[in-house]
């Protein structure tokens, strides 16, 4: 009489279908995706896929988003395998198209840092598929960051956008304009409807008063606490503010006025603070500093995205990640000064191959390599 054998190789345990209600989650930004346009779940889901890799994929796509999604994690929560078993099934589950590892870049200014992420897909994804998910991906995280606008040098008053400009309230002595403009006759001078707007002009910096002094004042009038030799009183600040301001229409700071004026000074006693910081301000005349373009203006966006390896975390651009492994770490990477034979690149053609049975047989390959 035959005997049922229910093979554990056959189906994972309910234990690792459903994951646990304590299975750690990361932080907020990092962890588990889920790729978008997957197909519904089914019972015969990764049925492809050697046992191991099945067991280990059952689990991971029943975690929820968020979820810690690092090896010695998994291998926390999955007791029939340890950390480098959940390893190489993981490297195994990206050569057949379910997860990508990311890095990205989030925050604005100074404070970056980067988000790691795993993206998971149900349903197995070719190389074209990710490299365009993930470039779209990265298009929305490059488009949607806060664009950072260069403030507008000292002296120069900042304009406001057209967009934004107030416009004048309809009065009863000038009443609106309902339908076509009028036309002015041939031959006559143009009229200017709108109020024209003051222009700065680079260089004519405005002067300081006494409730309001100019920033090239009070940069001059903190040299004295910077270096107590060139301390200068408010006659001579009066005197040399207009080559003052002169350093600030080229783009530098007051500090870094202060800073070129009371760096490398001789040993020797200063009798003269007014000649001496007058003969440095026309001496040492810094140049026009070049306008920092806002990010995402000029050429190609920055990318704020990188696919990382998923054996050993080497970050690269989609494209050069093709399964989601550099290539040295990819199945039958030829090491160092080793040249290629006829089995190289017949194993090369099984590797390029998109169709089941060459990814079924590289991942087994990789099961038994473990």
């Amino acid at each position: 009489m035959a005997t049922e054998n229910f093979s554990a190789a056959l189906c994972a345990p309910a234990s690792a279908s459903v994951p646990s209600t304590a299975h750690p989650m990361a932080a907020p930004g990092y962890g588990k995706r889920s790729a978008p346009d997957q197909a519904p779940r089914r019972t015969d889901d990764f049925q492809l896929l050697p046992e191991r890799e099945r067991y280990i994929a059952a689990f991971v796509d029943r975690l929820p988003e968020g979820a810690a999604m690092t090896v010695k994690t998994l291998a926390r929560q999955l007791p029939r395998y340890g950390q480098q078993a959940v390893s190489t099934a993981l490297t195994a589950l990206s050569v057949a198209g379910h997860l990508r590892r990311i890095r990205r870049l989030a925050g604005d200014g100074d404070q970056v840092r980067w988000v790691f992420r795993t993206f998971w897909s149900r349903t197995a994804r070719d190389n074209e598929w990710w490299t365009t998910f993930l470039a779209a991906e990265d298009g929305r995280v490059t488009t949607t960051a806060p664009v950072s606008v260069s403030p507008p040098p000292y002296g120069v008053p900042a304009q406001t956008p057209a967009a934004v400009r107030p416009v004048e309230a309809e009065t009863p002595d000038s009443p609106p304009m309902h339908g076509p403009a009028p036309t002015a006759p041939v031959g006559a001078p143009a009229t200017v409807l709108a109020v024209p707007l003051a222009v700065p002009v680079v260089g004519q910096q405005p002067k300081s008063s006494p409730d309001h002094p100019s920033p090239g004042y009070l940069a001059l009038a903190q040299l004295g606490c910077a270096e107590p030799r060139l301390a200068l009183s408010a006659n001579d600040c009066k005197q040399l503010e207009g080559l003052a301001l002169e350093w600030l229409a080229r783009g530098v700071s007051p500090a870094y006025i202060v800073q070129a004026l009371a760096a490398g000074l001789p040993a020797e006693p200063i009798n003269s603070p007014l000649g001496f910081v007058r003969r440095r301000l026309k001496q040492k005349t810094p140049p026009h500093q070049p306008s920092i373009p806002a990010p995402g203006t000029v050429g190609s966006p920055a990318r704020r995205l990188l696919v990382e390896c998923t054996k050993c975390g080497t970050p690269g651009r989609p494209e050069a990640l093709p399964d989601g492994l550099c290539h040295a770490c990819r199945p039958g990477a030829l090491p160092t000064g080793r040249t290629t034979t006829a089995t190289d690149t017949q194993a090369a053609t099984a590797r390029t191959a998109r169709d089941v049975h060459a990814r079924v047989e590289i991942l087994r390959a990789l099961a038994r390599t473990s």
